[in-house]
């Protein structure tokens, strides 16, 4: 697939960046490089590593140089020593061979939703500082990841599955309390770029319930609840393939809402939708859950709501018993990226 970052670098940092992928797929203990400044190699090495996830071994380096050469010596700071890297590149690669398999023959959209879903169904969002919980090794190995792992772990699975994609990161925001920038994805489908942030889904869903708020979200929607990018990317300007709207999901009426609801109610299943009847106001938000709670009292249960008010989608379940607020606001999670430095 095409490396993205790479092809936006100049040809000196690009000779710099063949040599680092040269050397750690070779896992070189020391290797020459082009001399660069320390700020353009960190760089490139974080570049690299976004474009090829498949170099989840290396977690850092150094480098000692002598005067007057146009080369440094890089020294790459392996996270597992030789063999076991080579076990873990076997399983990976047995591992993703597995999980593809059943969606070749897949089209572009069934195959992100395949991904999608996989990792909604099988990572668990891990806030512990655990190397692996970055890398491809973390979601894939041992079903844990941090935003990084998982935007990842979707890269290298559409990679296999013949899927244009990228990692898109953006910056952290201290004085609006996220604390460490956030990665995701960046898929081709069909000729149009989307927004996908499975990690944003995944700790959105609860049980078997998979959520797909952050599911092909055009630039204006995604940047709602999302820092600008610090490398640039592809516009995203498209809203028709957003899961909601493409699964008739979205709605611009309340009476549709609640026709809608008929089968979830009768049923106790839980029903999720996209509202894009104008701005969701606290007012229409209290609309909203009025007209399901009478229409879940018909049935002898109540609308226990919860809402992601950033992308207007609304959780409902209905209990037979009274919920003791009327709705819940849900919070994404903003993950965690740390900067690399050499």
């Amino acid at each position: 697939m095409e490396a993205y970052y790479f092809q936006r670098l100049t040809k000196p940092q690009q000779s710099a960046y063949h040599a680092m992928k040269t050397g750690f797929s070779s896992l070189i203990p020391s290797f020459p490089i082009p001399k660069l400044e320390n700020k353009d190699l960190s760089d490139i090495f974080f570049k690299l590593r976004l474009d090829c996830p498949e170099i989840f071994y290396v977690t850092g380096f150094s480098y000692r140089f002598y005067p007057g050469a146009d080369h440094v010596e890089l020294i790459p700071e392996y996270l597992f020593e030789k063999s076991k890297i080579k076990d873990h590149q076997k399983a990976l690669s047995a591992r993703i061979a597995k999980l593809t398999r059943p969606a070749q023959s897949f089209t572009p959209l069934e195959k992100e939703r395949y991904i999608h879903d996989f990792i909604c169904q099988n990572v668990r969002y891990d806030k512990l500082k655990k190397p692996y919980s970055h890398e491809i090794i973390g979601p894939l190995g041992q079903g844990v990841g941090v935003c990084e792992g998982i935007a990842k772990s979707v890269k290298i699975l559409c990679d296999a599955l013949g899927l244009w994609c990228i990692i898109a990161i953006s910056e952290a925001a201290p004085a609006q309390g996220i604390k460490y920038r956030h990665a995701w994805n960046i898929l081709k489908i069909d000729g149009q770029y989307f927004h996908l942030d499975a990690t944003f889904d995944n700790s959105l869903g609860q049980g078997d319930a998979i959520r797909y708020d952050y599911f092909n979200l055009s630039d204006d929607r995604l940047f709602r609840d999302h820092q600008p990018v610090i490398y640039p990317v592809p516009a995203c300007t498209q809203n028709d393939r957003f899961y909601y709207r493409e699964n008739k999901l979205s709605f611009t009426k309340i009476e549709e809402v609640c026709k809608r609801a008929q089968m979830p109610i009768r049923k106790a299943l839980p029903f999720v939708f996209h509202w894009r009847g104008g701005y969701l106001t606290r007012e229409v938000l209290l609309e909203l859950v009025t007209a399901l709670e009478a229409e879940a009292q018909k049935k002898g249960r109540h609308a226990a709501v919860s809402y992601n008010f950033p992308q207007a989608v609304l959780s409902v379940r209905f209990p037979t018993e009274l919920p003791q607020t009327e709705a819940v606001a849900e919070d994404a999670n903003e993950g965690e990226l740390y900067t690399e430095e050499a």
